[in-house]
């Protein structure tokens, strides 16, 4: 039997097997779906205390509010100058801010975000309301002011902006890691990898055909999120450079599965494995940024998230689908990612053992 046929017969038993097994249909399907349709209905109306603004160059209505009312401003609003324009918008398209303000004349712009709609109207509502109160302070004379707000995106985006790309990452690091960890361990404990390594197949084909199936998997769970967030109900807009998504989805999956391969190798029973898996993966979830923006978290939470793999696949997948950056925007993602599969990968290799001990 030729490499070929031996990695198309393993994959279709592979897939034939993951299509089978109910549980992990759900678990890898439709939790995570239902996880996209609760928070995207949730935290669409979620509200927000304070906003980070920037102000490009001299701004002197928002400098004379914040003299007059800095105290109570304070409680809702930080005011920080940018050092250039173009690096405020980039922060704020970034959501490293909540809005950008400049002043021309009499015009008050408002730089903001709408991939973020809560914090960017809460900021627009603020200046609408400095505005105003600059206007009426001049009585007897006509309105001094004006307000008008630029998106830094081409296109309206929503609160599903942020849900679909940071739940879908968590949806594959869950695949990836359980899919790996499980397989490994069932096939040692029941003996399949000894029969393999009996088998005309090589080696490097099965692993190969475990990671087209993961991949394949992975494909279809982007698809289906794609499909579900884009219903009318949600209204999720892809940006220009969406299909940098593919390669980022492939890079997280060989990352995660370099993990699972990690803690297969090491567990001696599937108890174990799935323990170990629920540790590393909910943990993950949360620091990573799946299920709340990272902006709003302390900064020790933000500074720990770092060190988790998940928070760069979602934050290059939010880049490229939700932020309208270009394809270059992705590309330190990738290389991290691709990083952690092999360094993942090495470790897993000198953990592997064939039978159980």
């Amino acid at each position: 039997m030729s490499t070929y046929q031996s990695f198309k017969s393993l994959s279709r038993a592979m897939y034939l097997g993951f299509q089978r097994d109910r549980t992990a249909l759900f678990f890898t399907v439709l939790f995570p779906l239902m996880f996209l349709v609760i928070f995207g209905g949730i935290f669409s109306d979620q509200t927000t205390s304070k906003v980070e603004v920037l102000t490009i160059g001299k701004v002197p209505v928002l400098d004379q509010a914040v003299a007059q009312g800095g105290a109570e401003l304070g409680k809702v609003m930080k005011v920080t100058k940018a050092s250039a324009r173009a690096d405020a918008l980039r922060k704020v398209e970034k959501g490293d801010a909540h809005g950008a303000v400049e002043q021309r004349g009499g015009e008050l712009v408002v730089h903001y975000s709408a991939a973020d709609q809560v914090k960017s109207g809460t900021v627009r509502a603020l200046m609408d309301s400095i505005v105003q109160s600059a206007n009426q302070a001049a009585i007897g004379r006509p309105p001094a002011y004006t307000l008008s707000t630029e998106r830094v995106e081409d296109d309206s985006l929503k609160a599903i902006q942020f849900f679909t790309p940071a739940l879908l990452g968590w949806a594959l690091a869950s695949a990836a890691v359980f899919g790996a960890s499980q397989t490994l361990v069932t096939w040692r404990t029941k003996g399949i990898l000894r029969r393999l390594q009996l088998s005309p197949a090589p080696i490097p084909t099965v692993f190969a055909a475990r990671v087209a199936v993961s991949v394949a998997v992975a494909l279809v769970q982007f698809a289906l999120f794609v499909l579900v967030a884009q219903l009318p109900m949600f209204g999720l807009q892809l940006e220009g450079s969406w299909w940098m998504a593919i390669p980022l989805l492939i890079a997280g999956v060989l990352a995660f599965l370099s993990i699972g391969m990690i803690i297969g190798a090491w567990a001696r029973s599937q108890e174990t494995a799935n323990a170990v898996t629920q540790l590393i993966v909910l943990p993950m979830a949360f620091l990573g940024g799946s299920f709340f923006p990272l902006e709003e978290t302390p900064g020790w939470m933000q500074t720990l998230s770092y060190i988790f793999p998940l928070r760069y696949l979602n934050e290059g997948m939010l880049n490229v689908m939700s932020r309208g950056l270009g394809p270059t925007s992705a590309l330190a993602e990738i290389g991290i990612l691709a990083g952690v599969a092999v360094a993942g990968a090495l470790i897993a290799l000198r953990l592997f053992r064939w039978e159980a001990a």
